[in-house]
């Protein structure tokens, strides 16, 4: 019998869980594929009239450019976005918001100043302008040569090209992210590295900074001394001094905050990895911990579904708020709203942004929408956050990280090795990714499509998988040393 699934009864499409060829008899659901059917690509399960909406996961991906055979591959040669632009929005009442529920496990993290928890304990390079990445990478490897760095803790150096020739929004936004990476308990300690004539001069960017624990912080103007290597490498040994002396601990699970993303999606993101991550979501939310969803031009299309969990009439408000001027940005830089998805994506089988959206929000599950923030803001309630950031993978792993999730788990269907400054766990959507690419891949939620298991039945394994890592096991991305920033950027460069 050939893999086939319908997701939901309504629906009039179906996915092929494998290449189906053409003339395939699909005796399920009584008809013969009239095309070839990639893996993770759409089948027609009855006639659809020209300009007739198609369903999928219950609720409509687009509408059909031409008539649409029973049998035929539907994908962007006869399926078109039925979004429009900026919409207005019923407040429809408050969702209700449950309780904690459930028993709290623990793992062992780094307990810090402030009351915040570690899972990490990395000594972190921030550079505030792109002229000194260099120069801070040479302090990183000389850091490594010289044996500083305690047992289990890593150095990282978080580059980017910004810090100068920049105004307003963009310089603000550079110096809000570095800021908060600075606070980041994953890292025991910081050593800031300035040049002396940027935009985002030292001055500035300790202007109204406040950290949690200042005795883990050092600063250095590299124009203001004769031997900046010396004086970078003195630092970094009174940090390493420092962080020598930090022990794991058992803390509760409910401290965790988790950043929900997914990357390089395809035909079976919204069908195994993404749910599996909703019901994370769900499990962490209901003992009393935090998960955040970003990603905002992938919530066009399904922005309504959490709308609709909003717990108050002022989180409905910044979620409509959240939507509404991220369009207005494309609208205001001249480009259409709704250029999405990627060649990747539909290579994978996905063919309009609202069909990504609805796979997409899945990672957030079912549970009520606490708190919606704006790009560089820092997470203040437990429970399921949005977070304003783009779909791009650098830029929205970055603003989780900044946002103070210690841990980005990050869904992708095509692969990527890409990987945060904070552990980022990758999920395979499919078994074929998680078996061709095991150096990419943690997780493999693959056997859901199969239907080895279901959602329910990998949720636990997976909760123990995300338990382990927040314990100190290594993600691939660590193990590959990839960890990178990307900051968002949209004005003028000077």
């Amino acid at each position: 019998m050939p893999a086939v699934l319908k997701i939901h009864p309504d629906d009039s499409v179906a996915v092929a869980l494998e290449p189906l060829a053409a003339g395939t008899s699909i005796d399920t659901f009584g008809l013969t594929l009239a095309a070839d059917i990639p893996q993770g690509h759409k089948f027609a399960l009855k006639a659809i009239a020209a300009g007739e909406a198609v369903l999928k996961y219950g609720a409509v991906i687009g509408i059909a450019r031409e008539a649409i055979a029973p049998g035929a591959h539907v994908h962007v040669h006869n399926l078109k976005t039925a979004l429009g632009g900026v919409l207005d929005y019923r407040f429809a009442g408050p969702a209700a918001v449950a309780g904690p529920s459930g028993s709290v496990p623990t793992f062992p993290a780094y307990e810090r100043k402030g009351g915040d928890i570690g899972i990490r304990n990395d000594l972190w390079i921030i550079p505030l302008v792109g002229c000194i990445n260099g120069l801070a990478q040479n302090v990183a490897r000389a850091v490594e040569r010289q044996g500083l760095l305690p047992a289990d803790s890593r150095v990282q150096v978080l580059s980017h090209p910004y810090g100068c020739s920049q105004l307003g929004g963009d310089l603000d936004n550079t110096r809000n992210i570095l800021r908060n990476y600075a606070c980041h308990p994953n890292a025991g300690g910081v050593l800031i590295l300035g040049l002396g004539c940027e935009n985002n001069t030292l001055a500035l960017f300790r202007d109204g900074f406040e950290v949690p624990d200042p005795a883990r912080i050092r600063y250095l103007t590299t124009q203001d001394c004769q031997d900046e290597m010396a004086a970078a490498l003195d630092a970094c040994r009174e940090l390493t001094a420092l962080m020598a002396g930090d022990k794991r601990v058992p803390v509760r699970a409910d401290r965790l905050r988790v950043g929900l993303k997914c990357g390089g999606s395809d035909g079976f993101s919204g069908i195994t990895a993404n749910p599996l991550l909703g019901a994370f979501s769900d499990w962490l939310a209901g003992i009393g911990g935090t998960t955040v969803l970003t990603e905002v031009p992938e919530m066009f299309g399904a922005e309504q579904l959490l709308m609709e969990r909003a717990e108050s009439r002022a989180v409905f408000d910044k979620t409509v708020a959240l939507v509404n001027d991220f369009k207005q940005y494309y609208i205001d830089n001249k480009q259409p709203i709704y250029e999405n998805p990627s060649p990747g994506n539909k290579a994978g089988g996905i063919s309009t942004l609202e069909e990504k959206s609805l796979g997409c929000t899945q990672k957030a599950g079912l549970s009520t929408v606490r708190d919606v923030l704006k790009y560089t803001d820092r997470l203040s309630k437990p429970g399921l956050n949005l977070l304003s950031a783009p779909g791009n993978d650098g830029v929205a792993v970055t603003a989780l990280a900044a946002a103070g999730c210690h841990m980005v788990l990050f869904t992708t269907g095509r692969g990527t090795p890409l990987g945060g400054v904070v552990p980022t766990v990758k999920v395979a959507t499919n078994s074929t990714l998680a078996e061709k690419k095991p150096h990419w891949i943690d997780f493999d939620a693959g056997p859901i499509a199969t239907g080895a298991t279901t959602v329910s039945g990998l949720r636990d394994g997976f909760i123990d998988t995300v338990l382990a890592i927040a314990g100190g096991k290594a993600t691939r991305n660590e193990d590959n040393g990839i960890g990178e920033i990307v900051i968002f950027k949209s004005g003028v460069t000077l």
